[in-house]
């Protein structure tokens, strides 16, 4: 009796310890929560049916083979939809009766993310939680660096269709609401832009590039630059910017209107 009481604590301790060292594998095998996708290498069981018992990978198409129906669509699928699946499959062939099929992911090759564009460490990383969200997937990558845009497009196919998404991180937070902060799934491609500048040059103390601030004004455009120079004056300024037509429009701007993305300021020299 004391014999069983000590491996029944042994194995709850181990089962503890696999769920610490693989979350996304207990949430896979357990909360049902882990989505199917290309790579995975999965071991699929048909109760009171050792002949149909596989051990099958996912294809890049997301489909299996399995026997008696064939190729089965499974990628996108949570574990318990592919399962269902399958048993359908098995059902409407009248292959079996009323088929209890159960799916054991093996290996989770297929669970990875990409995050490529302005981050500290582009590529692919695994996913190391259940549900988890836009933000998690950034912090992987080390965060967004100082040249890259405040949105973030995310990539993939949910339920077999295409699926894109803009996530604009500076509402996300200043609102409170994470609506937006979406779950993230194997195969998805979150993609950081560069962000938008403008250029200022001409009688200015730091003429170059910089970035396009939100709400940015042409008086916070030139203190970027730090001011004009002794020689230079603010009349005359003359901004320079392209038409959605792609004509080049020159005007002379007030100190309160907005900067857009690629605007080229121009600080002349002052005649007295």
């Amino acid at each position: 009796m004391a014999a069983n009481i000590r491996f029944v604590k042994y194995l709850a301790a181990l089962m503890l310890f696999v769920a610490s060292m693989f979350p996304g594998l207990a949430g896979a095998q357990g909360g049902g929560e882990y989505v199917l996708g290309a790579g995975d290498i999965v071991k699929i069981s048909v109760f009171q049916n050792p002949d149909l018992m596989v051990e099958t990978r996912v294809s890049e198409a997301g489909t299996i083979t399995f026997p008696l129906v064939g190729s089965v669509q499974v990628g996108s699928l949570s574990i318990s939809a592919a399962e269902q699946r399958i048993a359908k499959a098995l059902r409407d062939g009248k292959f079996v009766l009323q088929p209890q099929v159960n799916i054991l992911v093996t290996q989770m090759r297929g669970s990875q993310v990409a995050v490529l564009g302005q981050v500290t460490r582009p590529g692919r990383y695994p996913l190391e939680m259940v549900n988890m969200k836009v933000t998690d997937a950034l912090a992987l990558a080390g965060g967004i660096i100082p040249t890259g845009a405040d949105m973030v497009v995310v990539v993939g196919s949910r339920n077999g269709k295409p699926y894109r998404k803009e996530v604009d991180l500076p509402s996300l937070f200043q609102s409170g609401d994470t609506a937006d902060n979406n779950a993230v799934i194997g195969g998805d491609i979150l993609y950081v832009h560069r962000a938008p500048m403008f250029y200022i040059y001409g009688e200015v103390q730091r003429a170059g590039a910089y970035r396009v601030e939100r709400g940015m004004t042409v008086m916070q455009a030139l203190a970027t630059g730090g001011g004009v120079t002794q020689r230079g004056t603010e009349k005359g300024l003359r901004l320079h910017r392209r038409a959605k037509d792609g004509a080049l429009q020159s005007m002379e701007p007030k100190m309160d209107d907005k900067v857009a993305a690629d605007d080229v300021l121009y600080v002349r020299e002052s005649l007295f």
